[in-house]
């Protein structure tokens, strides 16, 4: 009787840090070699193998080939906002299984700052995803409808920048893609560690990390992730409201968060954002908000209000008045003297903006670098 032979293993990622590291050294290769084939990759993305990298020991080249790949996603699809500061990036993974990325351009010379004109010019963020859908469940996000499917490689994280790198020149790095980036610690640490070493050499202070609250996570980033951001989606000032809309609230009830954050703060002189999403008739009155400014007066912290995007006809909740987010921001604002500002909506036209992330692919699409995606819908992400 024939046995079938087990499937070959898949070639990791060489942006997989902490596996590329491991066979360097047990194949007896200087590690100061790997940030050379990072920097190789990033200026050649579409390259099909490592041999073309300069200056490597010959053992090198043949561990490369055996073991590695230089990018083990596929961009497959690209749409860009109208106004083109938004472009949203579909990432087939080698797996089979696709996530988001987002890049969002701001122009800093818009407005006026203590009355004198902006500094700067046009910066880039990008959204990154460290999951595959995500288990926590929040009712008014588009990814929690996927469900979990699996966490992404510390390599697959980094990946997202290097094809985003196509399109702008990143500045600044947040996780609040598909998934919570807490439950995928470990390759979150590992891919921070690429963005702010060579040949990346982002700013530990321009990268956030955005959680809903994973209380024994939190404790160990601020030793683990010195300098990087922490933003909570807080979304609710109480317990039961929190339950209501974030079903993984449960698992950490609002007072302990509220004490990790502290000894958070207690070690890090550091603010922590709050991210606060809001829900018409849910979250958004004026005794919320004195709630929230209540809960965070002793706090070190900025709040973002975020207008609530619409995830499809099936939602059962509606946008907030703008007169309910401006009171909202005023009250935290005069009667705390708590920084609070307001999301600038980006991407919603091309399902782009915060909550609306989600993956089912009919078909399969093509686009190249400079290709736009025109139906973005039919994807619906």
């Amino acid at each position: 009787m024939a046995t079938s032979s087990a499937a070959a293993p898949s070639r990791r990622s060489v942006f997989d840090a902490a596996y590329i590291r491991s066979e360097f050294s047990a194949a007896g290769i200087s590690a100061h070699f790997i940030p050379l084939i990072w920097k190789y990759v990033l200026q050649n993305p579409r390259c099909g193998d490592l041999d073309g990298i300069p200056s490597l020991p010959a053992n090198a080249y043949a561990l490369l080939r055996q073991k590695f790949r230089p990018i083990t996603s596929a961009l497959t699809a690209a749409a860009d906002s109208k106004d083109r500061t938004t472009t949203k990036l579909l990432i087939r993974l080698q797996n089979g299984e696709s996530v988001e990325a987002v890049v969002m351009r701001y122009d800093t010379r818009l407005g006026k700052y203590d009355g004198k004109p902006r500094p700067g010019g046009v910066r880039a963020t990008l959204c990154v995803s460290s999951q595959v859908g995500c288990k926590m469940g929040c009712r008014f996000c588009a990814t929690g409808t996927m469900g979990f499917k699996s966490n992404l490689s510390s390599g697959e994280i980094v990946e997202q920048l290097v094809h985003a790198s196509r399109y702008s020149q990143i500045r600044n790095v947040v996780f609040m893609g598909m998934g919570e980036p807490m439950n995928n610690y470990n390759a979150l640490v590992e891919a921070i560690g690429v963005f702010t070493g060579s040949p990346f050499q982002l700013s530990p202070k321009r990268i956030t990390v955005s959680t809903v609250g994973i209380i024994h996570a939190i404790n160990r980033f601020k030793d683990d992730l010195p300098n990087v951001n922490l933003a909570v989606s807080l979304h609710a000032p109480d317990q039961d409201i929190r339950c209501q809309i974030m079903p993984a609230a449960r698992a950490f009830p609002l007072e302990k968060l509220m004490n990790a954050l502290q000894s958070y703060q207690n070690e890090r002189d550091q603010a922590i954002f709050i991210e606060y999403i809001m829900l018409d008739g849910v979250n958004d009155q004026e005794e919320h908000a004195h709630q929230l400014g209540k809960l965070l007066e002793t706090f070190k912290a900025v709040v973002n209000l975020i207008p609530f995007n619409p995830i499809g006809s099936s939602s059962n909740f509606k946008t907030s008045s703008e007169q309910n987010v401006k009171k909202s921001q005023k009250v935290l604002r005069c009667t705390y003297g708590i920084r609070t500002t307001v999301r600038q909506q980006m991407g919603q036209d091309i399902a782009g903006a915060c909550g609306q992330l989600v993956v089912s692919l009919p078909d399969e699409r093509s686009a190249g670098g400079a290709t736009l995606l025109s139906d973005i819908e039919d994807l619906r992400i």
